[in-house]
């Protein structure tokens, strides 16, 4: 009887088979590729439908926002929109007066601002001696803030009518804001949300021990 000496094809050279160690490490990439493109798809999700964070650059909103701020936007308080050019998907809601929001600047869309919330459309906006009159009768106004010891040109405006569809802004910090007393109203396409939380609050002034610079009482505030 003649012994058959024919070797046996290995799996591997067939391509059945892999050895082990390629198998793993086949498997861990493809497992760790899948878990970052999840990762990445849901943070572009929450970041373009649910919170966005954004920092406060300026003094126009003091005392609710100091220089040095990260707020958490809720992205979907007025709407969910298109987060290439904004459109609202479908509406939620509307911007109320006293709202502090963030928005395109209208002037310049590149740029956010956040501002609060003071005329809505159709309504009759005036600022006399820095009191705020909508429709004709003073308003309770709790969050304007005066700092100027000299009387400015900007505590006296209008009056004015907001169109649809727009909305009149003012910063907190009144005699030093840039607002819709100087480059008119907001457009509701424009805004990006309402502000909610303070999750961050750094400030960088000169002279400020670098331990001192974190403001542990501002962090998690909620926004009103």
């Amino acid at each position: 009887m003649k012994k058959n000496n024919k070797k046996k094809p290995s799996p591997a050279a067939d391509g059945a088979t892999l050895p082990v160690a390629a198998v793993t490490w086949q498997t861990h990439v493809l497992e760790y590729g899948k878990a970052i493109a999840v990762a990445v798809v849901l943070a572009l999700v929450i970041r373009s439908f649910v919170i966005q964070a954004f920092h406060i650059p300026s003094s126009s909103m003091v005392p609710t926002f100091l220089e040095g701020d990260r707020v958490l936007v809720t992205k979907f308080s007025f709407g969910l929109r298109n987060p290439f050019n904004n459109k609202i998907i479908f509406g939620t809601g509307l911007p109320q007066r006293g709202d502090v929001v963030i928005f395109k600047y209208p002037e310049e869309p590149s740029t956010d601002f956040v501002k609060r919330v003071i005329g809505l459309p159709g309504e009759k906006v005036e600022v006399v001696n820095g009191r705020i009159k909508i429709n004709d009768f003073f308003i309770d106004d709790p969050f304007g803030h005066y700092d100027n010891p000299y009387q400015v040109s900007s505590r006296n405006f209008g009056p004015v009518i907001v169109p649809d569809g727009q909305y009149f802004m003012m910063g907190d910090n009144r005699d030093f804001s840039n607002d819709s007393r100087v480059w008119g109203f907001v457009d509701i396409s424009l805004l990006r949300g309402k502000a909610w939380r303070l999750y961050w609050s750094w400030n960088s002034s000169k002279g400020i021990p670098f331990m001192d610079r974190l403001r542990f009482d501002r962090l998690g505030v909620k926004i009103i």
